[in-house]
């Protein structure tokens, strides 16, 4: 009822303007008005006293007051407010350009939402209700509305697919030109490469969320290091402030070298993190593709795009990136203050050593001599310690790693930062440092061939590249310190020969190694030990076990590979396929050409296998009797016809790490040793029973 008074314009208009009431009045004999159109007639008029209605004619002696109707109005904003929408839906159901028009409409052509794969037409909304009430259309099928798949030779319909020449047929053509190919109806072809679409789709989104990690990570990794640049400035301009009479010219210099290096590092991972998220962009713009394919309800134009969005799932066209900045600023706060300590030295020296009374100026002057990177023990008139032994014995020997007032902190083999104080510490001579190891570090010499000691769980300046326990190489010479003295030396002597510098090892702990994956390793002699003939030998030879072919893992002791994990794990078992020098490459069920070390990796045997599944994979040989194993959901290959949990095959041919196996059902079928397990004949029996 309500929308039948609604639906009646007429009534609401305005006798004076005939359109819908404006801001509407009503006079007192009833009749209603626009505000406006009211007020203008009755000042319009020669009243001589009188105002009348201008639609019963009453007279009012007097201007009668036009009191607003409110009911009125807010039913002649619903009027309008409906008048707008009908207007807007009439024009949105209009055919646009490029969109599929209602074959039945005459003079103005509505938009198609539904087409008869029976009819080859297209309706609106108002022609296809025939299809819904009319039961002999009641039949026909009705998709969303889309252009006719036609067949170009028979004008007929496009119905199936033929698989030898992968393309859209139509009935006739089975007939004709495909006779006696392998067809099928293409909503069958649809729904065998939807599932491989929606498994390219999950992998392409798998992608998007590993590089979207990769960013994220990226971005803390590149703000971790402008925080680590920003400091390292701070720092460097602090402690070159306390010493502005010795290297004020010399701070700059090295300030705008971090900041170049920063602005280096900041530059490559700007370029990283863009390069980055341009991927993401091309593989959700690949997704969106995806997505709008998968939706669509036209099975041909769906077959007919299949092999150009399923060629690839993504990650294999974008490798992984990561944010590697060529130095850490960390280690030139190191830098700074170890010459700062010096030049403080020198400066004491030279003044007669008064500053050496004050006690307060302890942190410029270490007590006893004692300065970062010496040699320490526990002096033997102290029973405890005032921070406790910890691990630490009388007998333990270590290097200073910080002196902070009367405080320093040592790094023990036994105990990584161990704070102790200055005066219960004594530096340990030449004579006392043999009690480190047989191998004292004074004995070391240029040219002799070393290695880091065994008790060195990470040496002072870290690793670095492709170094471990097991790389022996040359000693080249004396560490100049840092590139900040070199500077100083440069300016003193007018000498850019570096080996001018490197000249003798005694007297400072400090030495550059050449090790065959990583020249000029700067080290400290107190973690050195010189090797001999007959370790070396012993060594390599230990390490050429490995050779092309062999099956390995990574050794347990590895906590993270020298070129990272990848897919890899400490279970994962793979095959060496190329050997070089100091790297290799492996091919893992899990990731192909895998590059490692040889002194990270070990042979496979019982105990490293151990790891994988009661039934070793290497254990299983041609003519075994096999089954996928229960913890596999889907094989690496699939699972081809007829083969499940259940089946149980023979295994025809072993190659590396693929494995092929006759089912019953599936002929030739693909696997991976690491995916099954042996099957014995009461086993075999149970599951051919059941």
């Amino acid at each position: 009822m309500a929308e039948a008074i609604l639906g009646d314009h007429d009534q609401y208009s305005c006798s004076i303007c005939l359109d819908l009431l404006n801001d509407p009045v009503t006079i007192p004999c009833g009749h209603s008005y626009c505000t406006s159109c009211i007020n203008e007639c009755w000042n319009t008029t020669d009243n001589k006293g009188t105002y009348k209605c201008p639609q019963c004619r009453h007279a009012f002696d007097s201007k009668p007051p036009l009191n607003r109707n409110t009911i009125l109005a807010e039913i002649m904003e619903q009027l309008r407010l409906r008048t707008k929408l009908h207007e807007s839906e009439a024009a949105q159901s209009l055919a646009g350009p490029g969109e599929i028009a209602c074959d039945f409409c005459a003079g103005e052509v509505f938009k198609a939402v539904k087409s008869c794969l029976e009819c080859r037409a297209s309706y609106c909304e108002t022609h296809v209700h025939p299809h819904y009430n009319v039961p002999a259309l009641k039949k026909h099928k009705l998709v969303k509305a889309t252009v006719m798949p036609i067949c170009s030779k028979h004008d007929k319909l496009l119905e199936v697919y033929c698989r030898t020449d992968e393309v859209c047929v139509c009935m006739h053509c089975l007939m004709d030109d495909h006779k006696g190919h392998d067809t099928v109806p293409s909503t069958i072809e649809r729904g065998e490469k939807q599932t491989k679409l929606t498994d390219t789709q999950t992998k392409v989104k798998q992608t998007i969320h590993a590089k979207e990690k990769e960013l994220q990570k990226m971005k803390m990794d590149i703000t971790s290091h402008s925080d680590s640049a920003k400091e390292a400035v701070k720092n460097s301009t602090r402690v070159f402030t306390e010493l502005a009479k010795f290297i004020e010219k010399r701070s700059n210099d090295v300030i705008e070298k971090i900041k170049a290096q920063e602005k280096a590092d900041l530059d490559q991972g700007a370029k990283l993190q863009e390069k980055l998220e341009g991927e993401i962009t091309e593989l959700k713009k690949r997704e969106g593709v995806l997505e709008t394919l998968l939706q669509t309800d036209d099975n041909i134009h769906f077959l007919q795009n299949y092999e150009s969005m399923s060629s690839s799932s993504g990650s294999d066209e974008f490798p992984s990136l990561s944010f590697q900045p060529c130095c850490s600023f960390e280690d030139i706060n190191k830098i700074v203050c170890e010459l700062t300590g010096r030049l403080k030295t020198t400066c004491m020296q030279e003044t007669n050593k008064t500053i050496n009374k004050v006690s307060d100026l302890s942190t410029k002057s270490p007590p006893f001599d004692i300065e970062v990177g010496d040699t320490v023990r526990v002096k033997p008139s102290v029973v405890i310690p005032t921070h406790k032994w910890g691990s630490v014995t009388c007998i333990s020997i270590g290097v200073v790693k910080k002196i902070q007032g009367k405080f320093l902190t040592v790094d023990f083999p036994e105990q990584k930062n161990w704070t102790g104080v200055v005066s219960e510490m004594d530096r340990v001579t030449s004579a006392g440092s043999d009690l480190l190891t047989k191998n004292a570090s004074v004995d070391i010499k240029v040219g002799d061939r070393v290695r880091v000691k065994p008790s060195i769980t990470t040496p002072k300046h870290n690793w670095g590249r492709n170094v471990t326990h097991k790389s022996v190489g040359v000693v080249k010479g004396k560490s100049c310190t840092t590139f900040l003295t070199q500077i100083i030396h440069y300016q003193k002597y007018k000498c850019y020969n570096m080996n001018l510098f490197c000249l003798d090892i005694k007297g400072d702990d400090s030495l550059v190694v050449d090790f065959p994956g990583h020249a000029n390793w700067k080290g400290i002699l107190s973690e050195i030990e010189r090797v001999t003939n007959d370790e070396e030998i012993g060594s390599s030879s230990l390490e050429s076990n490995i050779k092309i072919g062999d099956k390995v893992c990574v050794k347990p002791s590895v906590v993270t590979p020298t070129h990272k994990w990848g897919a890899v794990t400490h279970k994962s078992i793979g095959v060496v396929k190329k050997i070089q020098g100091e790297s290799l490459t492996v091919d893992f069920p899990e990731h192909k050409n895998w590059t490692g070390l040889v002194s990270e990796m070990e042979l496979v045997t019982g105990s490293c296998t151990d790891l994988s599944t009661k039934n070793v994979s290497v254990d299983i040989k041609v003519g075994d009797r096999v089954r996928v194993k229960p913890s596999i959901t889907t094989p690496k290959h699939n699972w081809g016809e007829h083969v499940t949990h259940t089946s149980v095959g023979v295994v025809k041919e072993i190659k590396f790490e693929d494995v092929i196996v006759e089912f019953p059902k599936h002929k030739g079928w693909k696997g991976i040793l690491s995916e099954m397990e042996l099957i014995n004949d009461s086993e075999a029996d149970v599951s051919g029973s059941s």
